[in-house]
């Protein structure tokens, strides 16, 4: 069940644009929502450096479209950590959902089917941390902060650079106990490392809550539930 077709990956070919959806068919059954193309395709992964500057290597200078915030910096201040934002070389972050005011642009919003701002998303584990605005000529998908990136595919990446093949499921995990809250992460850790570990448990738990209803489904649902552990977990380890 796709919730909002129309959306493009970073660097799609025309023949590929404009057709990855975000899809709810298994929203009733495990409470996750998750991006697909065509023909089964998944998504890339471009590289976000929004919010905090600073404690990285410099790979974050290439970026040409950064901006100083993120979308749940208040959120964030409201656990009162003394964090005032996501730091994208250190907080593992996805970009998950579509803001925009254009006219005829596609638009997305997570919350509206349940899934909380700053709650832990499979990749390599990370938070709901940015929205895709409407400052493109498209609407794109496929975006997650420099340091999981970089955990994902190495030194290689940069703010300008990432991963072009579509070979990456985006999961978000509706509910409240999806949300790590102020003290179920180290919002205030100073590596990628040290955060990462601290929202290990709790995506290994969500992980586990779909794949304890697939065993015996369909071809379909064990395929998505081995791509969740795939690139969720063996990853996590590298």
């Amino acid at each position: 069940m796709p919730f909002q077709p129309g959306f493009t990956a970073l660097r799609a070919t025309a023949a590929r644009a404009s057709e990855f959806v975000y899809c709810g068919d298994y929203l009733d059954k495990y409470n996750i929502i998750y991006l697909q193309g065509k023909r089964g395709r998944l998504a890339n992964m471009d590289v976000d450096c929004d919010g905090l500057q600073g404690g990285g290597d410099g790979r974050c200078g290439s970026s040409t479209d950064t901006q100083s915030e993120t979308t749940f910096r208040d959120t964030l201040r409201g656990y009162d950590t003394g964090k005032q934002d996501l730091n994208a070389s250190v907080h593992s972050y996805v970009v998950f959902g579509n803001q925009g005011t254009k006219s005829g642009w596609p638009t997305f919003d997570p919350t509206k089917h349940g899934v909380k701002p700053l709650s832990v998303m499979a990749v390599i584990y990370g938070v709901w941390g940015d929205t895709n605005g409407d400052d493109g000529p498209e609407a794109m998908i496929g975006e997650a902060s420099i340091s999981l990136a970089t955990a994902c595919y190495g030194s290689s990446i940069n703010g300008n650079t990432g991963h072009d093949d579509n070979d990456v499921l985006y999961i978000a995990f509706t509910g409240d106990d999806a949300v790590p809250g102020a003290s179920g992460a180290a919002w205030n850790a100073s590596t990628y490392e040290d955060f990462a570990s601290s929202i290990t448990d709790l995506g290994n738990k969500l992980v586990a809550r779909v794949g304890s209803g697939c065993n015996d489904g369909p071809l379909s649902e064990r395929w998505l539930m081995y791509s969740i552990v795939i690139i969720g977990t063996l990853m996590l380890m590298s």
